[in-house]
């Protein structure tokens, strides 16, 4: 006698229910512990040492940037050197928009974003390549955007840069212009970019590009455009790094072509990403802070001239020792996998 097995609706629900992660009360009670330090107890702690609230505000910029890179090339599968070229965008249209437009910091610092994604349209023609060319491809183009900037000097001022740039305001009583306020705003978009990394990852579009990674051919088969998809990744990963770039243009309250579009801006964030662990969400974000602080409060006092020297071998030495970075050291010595990290 043959037995039928008829799921009903409750059923599947159910069985749906049981396959979404669950948050737990101990761990709602993490991340609320978690924010409270962050947006609460650093600032408390550090507020009055303005020069370790910089150090705070550098290091969460560099993981801003990581966090992109580790984005692009996690689910976009691109390797980019030229991501200071989004910075710089992301930073000149923000000055400019609040210099010569009038235009109010906060509205300024997303259309900086927004133009950062525009002008990634103009490497279209790179998402054809692969490897090591697209990443050579990606940093030509950053010296174009550096070169464009330098000789359009009615603009953006040229060599001379821009300097007077309207700091962070002053809203519901909070200075953002502020070491304190800065590193508040700057946190706040480190941690949406974390929020939109991980919902992406886990939605369908980030199925469609793992199965992108396992076959290309494969998924044009089915009816995935391929570069469609690297296209979008490209464009939310400038428009992350343009952000950046604007808020640090409006912290620091000058720009000038050299530093906004210096490769310091993609190589520092790679470094901090592969030694972090760039395939999960935490991983860019524990190797920017642990990179910077040590580059800055250790490596600088000892060798002032040639400590990013030993960055490089830092870089080298975590390749071999744990190619998926420090959170994978993490995870190894408590059982779970490298990727719960994320």
């Amino acid at each position: 006698m043959n037995t039928t097995t008829t799921h009903t609706p409750a059923a599947a629900t159910s069985a749906d229910a049981r396959a979404k992660p669950v948050w737990s009360a101990q761990r709602i009670a993490g991340l609320v512990a978690t924010l409270v330090v962050l947006y609460a107890a650093v600032p408390l702690a550090l507020g009055q040492n303005l020069y370790l609230m910089s150090l705070a505000v550098a290091s969460l910029t560099i993981a801003g940037i990581a966090l992109a890179w580790a984005l692009l090339g996690n689910l976009g599968g691109m390797v980019s050197f030229g991501h200071s070229a989004f910075f710089g965008v992301g930073s000149y249209i923000s000055a400019l928009l609040t210099l010569k437009a009038g235009w109010p910091v906060f509205p300024a610092m997303l259309a900086g974003g927004v133009g950062a994604s525009v002008a990634s349209l103009a490497m279209a023609p790179a998402l054809r390549l692969k490897g090591p060319y697209f990443a050579l491809a990606i940093l030509a183009y950053a010296q174009i955007f550096r070169i464009v900037a330098t000789e359009w000097s009615g603009l953006t001022g040229g060599a001379s840069g821009l300097s007077s740039i309207p700091a962070l305001p002053k809203l519901l009583g909070v200075d953002f212009g502020s070491k304190s306020g800065g590193y508040v705003v700057i946190l706040t978009l480190v941690l949406a970019f974390a929020l939109l990394y991980a919902k992406l990852r886990g939605s369908n579009v980030g199925l469609a590009l793992r199965a992108m990674h396992e076959s290309e051919d494969a998924t044009r088969v089915v009816g995935v455009n391929s570069v469609i998809l690297k296209l979008a990744m490209l464009m939310l990963s400038a428009l992350m790094t343009g952000l950046v770039g604007a808020f640090n243009a409006h912290y620091i309250n000058f720009l000038e072509p050299d530093y906004a579009f210096n490769a310091s801006w993609a190589v520092v964030p790679i470094i901090a990403a592969i030694c972090g662990g760039y395939r999960t969400i935490l991983g860019p974000l524990v190797g920017a802070v642990s990179v910077y602080l040590i580059d800055q409060l250790v490596l600088k006092s000892l060798l002032p001239t040639g400590h990013q020297i030993v960055l490089g071998m830092l870089l080298v030495a975590m390749i071999i020792v744990s190619p998926a970075g420090l959170t994978a050291l993490r995870f190894k010595r408590t059982g779970r996998g490298v990727h719960a990290a994320g």
